[in-house]
């Protein structure tokens, strides 16, 4: 049995990719780098990657982290510049007895001394989106102070191979228009990401500010442990962490997750509506699920033909300066 799911709709085909590599046999981290990098290699997804929106300095700087669950090792990479595939430098870094988390500069060095793939990943559009969002925030403040984008979006992923091995992987460019440095929960183990083949897998997606207060990747595998179902660890772990930030802060930022556990089973857990997601199996046939929230409970149904037209619609839309 082998199974993968992954957040939002751009995991689609990197993870029809995987599903083929896994049904011939491929180990879970081999088919997770594949799937993560095609995510990270389209120029229209753009919160990951090459085309991933910049920060206030207009520089791009990516995130991403990788967990073996047989062995636990983990690699991670944040502020990293110029290379185009992090999340195969957070792998190889899981492979190092130590200094398996490296930052900014450490990190390209550790990358260029290995060989990875130099690249400017700052893309024309990308800078029309800046510009364009300068001028926006000029016009209805008439200040400097620039707000972060809303749409924060991760690709992360969680699989289960042949073998019964289960790895997980993030890769994200962060807030558009974050501080120099600013680093979310996508590249931080146990918020972005968990996984023990003896156990589960999960990953996360949303304010990284937020989801990092609950360790929420790791406190879902924990849940499963305890013998919760995948599911309802998802949901009592993006509940417990929505209701108490609302009581201290009065809000809360996005929080969504996925998870499989050592079966295959799949489960999603969302305090918004609208969020995305793939799944494939021995059994299924990679498919995107779109949540609604419904008392306490995350639903989902496959999406329909016009919601995936759309999709890739307005994330390909021709962008002009405003």
């Amino acid at each position: 049995m082998w199974a993968i799911v992954g957040t939002w709709r751009m995991a689609l085909e990197g993870i029809t990719k995987a599903a083929g590599e896994l049904s011939a046999g491929r180990s879970a981290g081999d088919a997770l780098e594949i799937a993560v990098k095609e995510t990270e290699d389209y120029p229209y997804f753009k919160s990951v990657g090459y085309g991933g929106l910049p920060n206030e300095n207009m520089e791009v700087e990516l995130d991403a982290g990788y967990m073996d669950g047989d062995d636990l090792t983990v690699g991670a990479v944040a502020g990293i510049k110029d290379f185009a595939n992090p999340i195969s430098i957070a792998r190889r870094l899981s492979l190092e007895k130590c200094n398996n988390f490296l930052v900014g500069t450490g990190a390209e060095a550790y990358a260029s001394k290995s060989g990875f793939e130099r690249k400017t990943m700052l893309t024309q559009r990308a800078k029309i989106h800046y510009y364009n969002r300068l001028k926006q925030e000029q016009k209805e403040s008439k200040a400097a102070n620039l707000k972060p984008y809303i749409g924060h979006d991760t690709v992360g992923m969680a699989c289960l191979d042949q073998a019964q091995k289960i790895c997980v992987a993030t890769s994200t460019s962060g807030l558009f228009m974050k501080r120099p440095g600013r680093v979310g929960d996508s590249p931080l183990v146990g918020s972005g990401f968990y996984a023990d083949s003896t156990i589960g897998a999960a990953t996360a997606t949303g304010l990284g500010e937020d989801i990092m207060k609950g360790l929420i990747s790791y406190e879902i595998v924990r849940c499963m442990e305890e013998g919760m179902s995948v599911q309802a660890a998802c949901e009592m772990a993006v509940n417990k962490l929505d209701l108490r930030l609302k009581k201290i802060n009065g809000t809360a930022g996005d929080i969504s997750v996925v998870a499989l556990d050592k079966k295959g089973n799949f489960g999603v857990a969302s305090n918004i509506s609208g969020f995305s997601f793939v799944y494939a199996s021995e059994k299924t046939a990679p498919t995107v699920y779109v949540t609604e929230l419904k008392e306490g409970h995350t639903l989902y149904t496959p999406a329909k033909q016009e919601w995936l037209d759309e999709y890739i619609k307005t994330r390909t839309a021709p962008l002009k300066l405003l």
